[in-house]
């Protein structure tokens, strides 16, 4: 199966505005459309989006995803985005403003919704050269927050780097499309940083947090460093590896008195692995000694965990 990829210009990564999820998912799917269908989109043709391609990609109803999409289109037809671009002729940098859409709207029988890309759009979706950002769809389909979407677009555009520059508040602020929301710093974090990085680092490719810059006692921009997750089959090679190379250490025989001894002091051990106390242990006995008898048990069955990795106790 193919990857479903999300391909935008840097100018429309950086672009400053407001979509709700539900929006910004359509433009995504719209996005893949456009690239499947170059010819099509390059001559002003409508591009369909249906509810059962929503409702599968993002894992909703596909009666809840019909719904949504059609509250979405009103919003998006009034939606605008301001961004900036470098003049092919002069070299000077220019701000443009644009709308999202020509044309959008919806057909009930077919249920699914219907969009022209404003010519604004269009090059910056399709006629891509050095400067843009790609990412698969499924890195934001578990993203909740609108905040999280776009932050997590911002940050990728630096994953050769792994750290962005600093952005200032005030450029963040209109990036993630707010006015007048969350105008108190302690809500803003809360609110819309603290949150969108917390579904980024749960549902995303990437782990990341952000450094505050401040001027005297007020916070004037923030930078992103971010580091890219293991993905598990990688994580299984690297251990089986591990355990290959390092055999004579992977069983408990490996550990010594002390290590054996962090291990029966652990008070998840006794409820994973209680069976080792001894049954003549006597109740409320002196820790000391209950642990003492416990690294002797240890010791004394070792052999019954030679094929057990010492990976299982990394938790104790």
């Amino acid at each position: 199966m193919s990857k479903q990829l999300v391909t935008k210009d840097n100018s429309l990564i950086g672009a400053s505005y407001s979509l709700g999820v539900v929006e910004q998912r359509l433009i995504f799917l719209a996005i893949i459309e456009a690239r499947e269908q170059k010819t099509l989109i390059e001559a002003g043709g409508l591009l369909r989006i249906y509810a059962q391609s929503y409702a599968k990609q993002f894992n909703v109803e596909k009666h809840t995803s019909y719904e949504a999409m059609k509250r979405a289109v009103e919003g998006l037809y009034e939606a605008g985005f301001a961004y900036s671009k470098i003049d092919e002729r002069s070299g000077k940098l220019g701000r443009y403003k644009s709308r999202w859409v020509d044309k959008i709207g919806y057909i009930d029988d077919l249920g699914c919704v219907e969009l022209v890309f404003a010519s604004d759009v269009i090059p910056l979706i399709t006629r891509l050269e050095a400067r843009y950002t790609e990412y698969e769809l499924k890195q934001v389909v578990g993203l909740q927050s609108e905040y999280a979407i776009r932050l997590y677009e911002l940050i990728i555009q630096w994953r050769t780097v792994g750290k962005t520059s600093q952005i200032s508040l005030v450029d963040l602020r209109e990036k993630l499309g707010l006015v007048d929301e969350y105008q108190r710093i302690e809500a803003f974090k809360r609110r819309v940083l603290d949150l969108a990085i917390t579904q980024i680092n749960e549902h995303t490719d990437i782990i990341a947090e952000y450094e505050q810059h401040k001027q005297g006692r007020v916070i004037m921009g923030f930078t992103f460093k971010f580091k890219t997750k293991k993905n598990k089959e990688k994580i299984a090679t690297e251990m089986k590896k591990k355990d290959t190379d390092n055999d004579d250490m992977s069983t408990i025989e490996g550990l010594n008195d002390k290590q054996l001894g962090r291990i029966a002091r652990n008070p998840s051990f006794v409820a994973d692995y209680n069976d080792l106390v001894s049954s003549t242990s006597p109740a409320g006995q002196d820790m000391n000694m209950w642990e003492f008898e416990m690294v002797n048990r240890l010791k004394k069955d070792a052999s019954q965990f030679k094929k057990r990795p010492i990976r299982e106790y990394l938790n104790y």
